[in-house]
């Protein structure tokens, strides 16, 4: 190159995860190549020929290169370089050149607008935890990205760097500007998310933040977990994960608190804007936050520990993190007001409070209140299902479940929960139904029936909270049979009239089946966004109007032939241009069942169908029926009854990309079946809806006309559908043979892990067995499904033979 001048200076430098001196396996190399005034060709030869080296050992680089100025100028416009700035570290080069950086980066930049700066990476929080879902305590969680995560931690700690000019936090503790134990803390939660994070890396060899399940089990071996009673390994693991984001979450307001002390008391900036101070119930509200008097307020009132949330729920304020700290401090007095008679009221009051309460009640467990004030909730505190179909920890399900609940009866889902918006307006017992829902799960975790074992606390915790005798028996019932509606409106033929009375005889009042209802309804929706849906809904309030209808003493379920002649009667009202002698032949092909287990547009529908086929001398007729604003589709397929068609069908159906959610199976006294399948997915971004009809038609005729062998196609579509995490959730294989659920058939209900092509395997196996298949429910929870079959022998018969 020749001479060097000064401009040919260089010096090298990390930013960001490598400025901190923090990289995972994965991360890539945030370099800055520094130059002092101007770039030269010898700079620029140098820094192609590093990146070059770099690059051939296969090494990820971010870079940039950029002088002193450069630097300054860029990150006083953008908040991501002036935060990678904050964090850099020299590694090679001119030392002297980097010393001019820092000093001309510290004296312009940092410190400057504390305001804008701590506003700016809040926003940035914010928004990330919008985008992933703003919470902490979703199954799969992102140790990078979620709410409770890594980056949680790197925002609170940009903050104090530029704030308190690069210092740590353990010399903020020496200053006495925080408590050393918040420090400890601080760097205790980001060793366990940072070697979580490099467990991750190593298992999946690459660069990846998400806990997912398939390696969660070997990340909690590798850590060290083992099994205890009532929690496995890896959910004692998830638990000790939950129970640190939920830390980082109070880091946050601690630490945010104790800055804004510090730049108030110099003057500099507020992070809230105060406009004016007053009191309210013996609190202190300086703009929209409620705080106290005095450090030793809850000290001399403990029940200022509770009154305070409340206070802040009818006012719609938020607690200052000064006091969010206190009350972590003082949760060892919250024992004394368990059994206060006012503390419980102030409780139930917010519990069951019109004004949306969901946010004020994570805060309370949040802040570990709701652990203290209620230690049985505190059990299931971050407390995690290992399987596919809960989304959210027990105390995060239970509190969207009572946020849910308040919603219904705001009416802000009238349009997907009409019924339930409808009948939580004529409750006598709601007081019962909001506990009802706070205790619903109150037993998970502890091994054995989580309802019975539920009802058993809910018996004797609901007294202390003001509840009479009456209302505690039916919080604890509700608690015993949250689960008996969905197992039998699910899993259960709702047109057989013994599944009606059996679960009547269990409800016996019209209240305790308007509670059930509701509860039920919203224990689903609080599962995960899309578990509740259009299919559920509607098997709920079929059951729901059935057993009103019973309970109220109305039409007599088993009042068979004057329901199948008024069914009748309505048919021929309606069939006005059919010839008497085409009705009554219609009229004479379906059971008693038949008629009572349609409704009238569906026979008419069906009349239509087998008229034509008889016309046009079509043995398979294929028909598809959307329901009206519904995302299932109706397929009624009408062809010669035979040995096995039920399975070569579902075999069809899910070779077409259908999830079979109920079927019904008619055979005629012209021996034509009558099949209807109500199915989910046709239609997933599809355009073409005469096309995907098509095409499943022509799949359902090659299966029943036997043209090729569908068992063969289902063996070679198997390995296409292979899914890694449901390989990870063996649940174990049970089958129930049930004769007293119905009063003709035997019930068959298969509990099982899910896979590809299952409900054909079952179906064809039932076939081969000689059974014939009245009815099939089939219900998924994640990678387990349970599927229900009624079931006749050749004869026609009940299963008694053992």
């Amino acid at each position: 190159h020749g001479v060097r001048t000064t401009g040919d200076k260089l010096c090298l430098v990390a930013l960001g995860g490598f400025g901190r001196g923090e990289l995972a396996p994965g991360s890539d190399l945030d370099l800055l190549f520094l130059l002092p005034y101007k770039h030269t060709p010898f700079t620029e030869n140098l820094v192609e020929y590093i990146l070059y080296v770099l690059w051939d050992l296969d090494i990820k680089i971010g870079h940039s290169v950029r002088t002193v100025d450069e630097n300054l100028r860029y990150a006083k416009n953008d908040m991501m370089i002036l935060t990678s700035l904050i964090e850099s570290r020299w590694i090679w080069g001119d030392q002297e050149l980097y010393k001019k950086f820092r000093n001309s980066f510290q004296g312009s930049l940092m410190g400057v607008s504390h305001k804008s700066f701590i506003k700016a990476k809040l926003k940035e929080r914010d928004e990330r935890h919008q985008k992933h879902g703003d919470s902490r305590y979703i199954l799969e969680p992102d140790v990078k990205e979620y709410k409770g995560g890594l980056r949680d931690l790197h925002t609170l700690m940009w903050i104090i760097k530029y704030v308190f000019e690069n210092k740590s936090l353990f010399e903020l503790a020496e200053d006495n500007i925080i408590n050393l134990s918040e420090a400890h803390k601080f760097y205790k939660s980001l060793n366990f998310l940072w070697t979580v994070r490099i467990h991750i890396h190593y298992l999946n060899r690459r660069s990846d933040n998400r806990l997912t399940f398939d390696i969660q089990k070997s990340i909690s071996e590798r850590m060290g977990y083992k099994e205890r009673q009532g929690a496995s390994a890896v959910e004692r693991f998830m638990r000790h994960y939950f129970l640190v984001a939920k830390d980082v979450g109070k880091l946050t307001r601690v630490v945010l608190s104790l800055i804004d002390d510090q730049i108030e008391n110099k003057n500099i900036v507020r992070l809230r804007n105060i406009f004016w101070v007053k009191k309210i119930n013996g609190f202190i509200v300086k703009g929209n936050s409620i705080s106290v008097k005095s450090e030793n307020d809850f000290i001399e009132e403990p029940l200022k520990l509770i009154k305070i949330f409340y206070v802040a729920l009818m006012n719609k304020l938020s607690l200052h993190p000064k006091v969010i700290k206190l009350i972590s401090l003082n949760l060892g007095r919250v024992k004394k007001i368990r059994n206060d008679k006012e503390a419980n009221k102030i409780f139930i009051d917010i519990l069951t409070s019109r004004i949306e309460n969901e946010s004020i009640l994570r805060l309370m467990n949040e802040t570990g209140f709701l652990s203290k004030f209620f230690p049985d909730f505190g059990r299931v505190v971050a407390q995690m299902q290992f399987d596919m179909y809960h989304i959210y920890t027990t105390d995060e399900h239970t509190i969207r479940a009572i946020g849910i609940l308040s919603k219904i009866e705001q009416g802000q889902f009238i349009r997907e929960m009409p019924i339930q918006s409808e009948t939580i307006d004529s409750l006598q017992s709601r007081r019962v139904l909001f506990v009802a829902v706070m205790l619903h799960d109150i037993a998970k975790g502890r091994g054995g029936d989580h309802s019975l074992i539920g009802a058993q606390i809910a018996e004797e915790i609901s007294p202390r909270f003001g509840l009479e005798p009456e209302e505690v028996e039916t919080v604890s019932w509700l608690v015993k049979y949250h689960l008996l509606m969905s197992n039998t409106a699910f899993r259960r033929d709702l047109d057989d009239s013994t599944t009606i009375i059996n679960f009547c005889n269990i409800v016996q009042s019209l209240e305790r089946m308007k509670l059930l209802f509701i509860l039920t309804s919203v224990d689903i929706k609080a599962v995960g966004p899309n578990v509740w849906n259009d299919w559920k809904s509607l098997l709920l309030s079929e059951l729901y109007y059935k057993s009103i209808e019973l309970l109220s003493g109305g039409e007599n379920t088993e009042n068979i032939s004057e329901r199948v002649n008024h069914s009748k009667e309505k048919i021929k009202q309606h069939l006005t241009d059919w010839k008497p002698n085409d009705i009554n032949k219609f009229l004479s092909l379906g059971s008693k069942k038949y008629w009572l287990s349609y409704d009238l547009d569906a026979h008419i529908r069906h009349a239509e169908i087998i008229k034509n086929a008889v016309l046009q001398d079509d043995n398979i007729v294929i028909s598809f029926n959307n329901y009206p604003n519904k995302s299932n589709t109706e397929i009624m397929i009408y062809v010669p009854d035979h040995p096995g068609l039920f399975s070569k069908i579902a075999g069809a159906l899910f070779l077409s990309k259908c999830v079979i959610l109920d079927a019904k199976i008619q055979t005629l006294a012209n021996g034509m079946a009558l099949d209807t399948f109500t199915v989910s997915g046709l239609y997933p971004n599809e355009i073409d809806y005469v096309y995907k009809e098509s095409r499943i038609k022509d799949k359902i005729r090659v299966a029943l006309e036997e043209s090729k062998n569908i068992k063969e196609e289902l063996r070679e579509t198997f390995n296409l559908n292979k899914n890694k995490n449901r390989e990870l959730f063996i649940s174990n294989t049970r089958v129930i043979i049930d004769n007293n659920a119905s009063k003709e058939a035997t019930v068959i209900e298969i509990n099982c892990s899910d896979r590809a092509g299952l409900l054909f395997l079952i179906t064809d196996l039932i076939s081969e067995l000689g059974l014939q298949i009245l009815s099939a429910h089939v219900s998924t929870y994640g990678e387990r499904i349970v599927d229900v079959f009624y079931v006749k022998d050749i004869f026609g018969m009940k299963i008694i033979d053992k």
